[in-house]
């Protein structure tokens, strides 16, 4: 098998470049899903026969919780490619995701509370799965502290790469809380093993969120990963000649 593509990777001119090449690839068909999902989600689909129309918060809440968790995950992978290969722009990226994750996450508690408080008569309650997303945040903050606490750049790449794997044991207990725990919150109506429970007109705009909130990570991450690459390689010649072109 070759692996030229991977080692190229680990080259920071190779992926400033196509960084830059790729973000635009990412960030309009991202606005485009997110304003027809927006559409379609407040306008199109009809109102929950419980929750009426307060269910809708879910066309931002879901997406934003799910891709807490897909950032987290990334950016552990991340970490490890660069704890054992000893990547820099591995370690670039992981860095990259952490402020995005800690956004995305933080909404997601926002959202839910803001959702929980019509539903259970609460902004907060000790659930499983609220307290390991709580957990989550801290996480991300942690990764973010520890990195602005250590100035040699290569021991705070080595020191944030563990905290993060570390922290990956979280991953599992969110996306199963529900299932292992007595808990009030909502089971899981897309992601499960049968046939997804919400019908389809409430299905597709949660998707397309999903989709588009996903696609908007990749374009922010890839405006991230420049920027870090640009603090890291702000002496290197490569650089001064991509810039000066």
């Amino acid at each position: 098998m070759d692996w030229t593509w991977f080692h190229r990777l680990a080259s920071p001119p190779h992926v400033y470049r196509i960084a830059g090449t790729l973000t635009p690839w990412f960030a309009w068909p991202a606005g485009l899903l997110i304003v027809a999902a927006l559409y379609g989600g407040l306008v199109l689909a009809p109102p929950d026969y419980q929750q009426g129309d307060g269910f809708r918060i879910i066309y931002v809440h879901a997406p934003t919780a799910w891709l807490s968790v897909m950032i987290y995950t990334t950016m552990a992978v991340a970490a490890a490619i660069g704890l054992i290969w000893r990547m820099k722009v591995a370690h670039a990226a992981a860095a990259s995701c952490a402020g995005i994750g800690a956004w995305f996450t933080a909404a997601s508690l926002v959202t839910g509370m803001l959702w929980g408080k019509p539903m259970w008569g609460t902004y907060w309650v000790w659930d499983p799965r609220l307290t390991a997303q709580l957990i989550l945040l801290f996480l991300y903050l942690g990764y973010m502290g520890l990195r602005a606490g250590i100035e040699d750049t290569a021991r705070a790449d080595r020191a944030s790469a563990v905290l993060a794997i570390v922290g990956v044991v979280n991953v599992p207990i969110i996306r199963f809380s529900v299932d292992w725990w007595n808990s009030i919150h909502q089971a899981p109506s897309v992601m499960k093993m049968d046939r997804p429970s919400m019908p389809a007109d409430m299905l597709v705009p949660l998707l397309l969120m999903l989709l588009g909130f996903t696609l908007y990570f990749f374009a922010v991450l890839l405006v991230r990963l420049r920027a870090e690459i640009l603090r890291r390689e702000r002496s290197a010649s490569w650089l001064r000649e991509a810039l000066s072109a």
